[in-house]
C-alpha cells in the first residue's frame, strides 16, 4: 500500500527515510512508558522490524499510527503484569557554579521530588505530559499518536499538572 505521499514502505530507501524521521519520537514514546532506555531501544527496533515485515498491510496515511500501535502492543506484551516506575537519569553536566551549597542541595532535592511526582502520575498522564513538555508535541499530534481525542489529551495533561502541583509545593 502507499501513504498519502505515495510512499511504498516496502521500498528500502523509503523505509529508511521513514525510520530516520520517526525513530527518535517512537523511542521517547516507549521510554516515557517504561523508563528504561535500553528497553526502549529494543522495542523501537522490534517495532520497525514488525513494521517492515508488514509493510504491505499499511493503510494509506496511517503509517505513523500503525508504527505506534505496533510499539504500544509490544510494550504491553513486555509489561503486561508489571507496573513500571520511571528512573530518570540525571543528565545535567557537573559544572562549577557560584551557587551556595544550600541552593545546590535544594535544587537536587527539588529534582528528586519532581522525578518522584512524575513517576507517580498514571501512565496515560505521564506519556501525554512528557510528549507535550519534553518533545514539544501539540495536543493534536499527541492525540493522533495515542489514538485518542484532543479533549482526552487536554484532560490527561491538566490532571498531570494538578497532580504535580499537589505533590510539589511552590510550582
Amino acid at each position: 500500500m502507499k501513504d498519502k505521499n505515495n510512499t511504498d514502505y516496502c521500498d528500502e530507501k523509503k523505509f529508511s527515510d521513514f525510520f530516520l524521521n520517526h525513530s527518535k519520537l517512537l523511542h521517547n514514546f516507549i521510554y516515557y512508558k517504561c523508563g528504561n532506555f535500553d528497553m526502549a531501544n529494543d522495542l523501537v527496533q522490534d517495532s520497525f522490524l514488525k513494521f517492515w515485515n508488514n509493510c504491505h498491510k499499511i493503510i494509506p496515511g496511517k503509517a505513523k499510527a500503525f508504527l505506534f500501535t505496533i510499539a504500544n502492543n509490544l510494550f504491553l506484551n513486555e509489561y503486561s503484569k508489571t507496573k513500571v516506575v520511571l528512573n530518570f537519569k540525571s543528565t545535567l553536566p557537573k559544572n562549577i557554579t557560584n551557587e551556595s551549597p544550600e541552593f545546590i542541595l535544594e535544587e537536587k532535592e527539588f529534582g528528586v521530588k519532581l522525578q518522584k511526582a512524575i513517576a507517580s502520575l498514571t501512565e496515560a498522564q505521564r506519556i501525554a505530559f512528557l510528549m507535550n513538555r519534553i518533545d514539544g508535541k501539540k495536543y493534536k499530534e499527541i492525540a493522533e499518536i495515542l489514538g485518542i481525542s484532543v479533549k482526552a489529551v487536554e484532560k490527561r495533561i491538566h490532571n498531570a499538572l494538578v497532580s504535580l502541583r499537589n505533590e510539589i509545593e511552590n510550582i
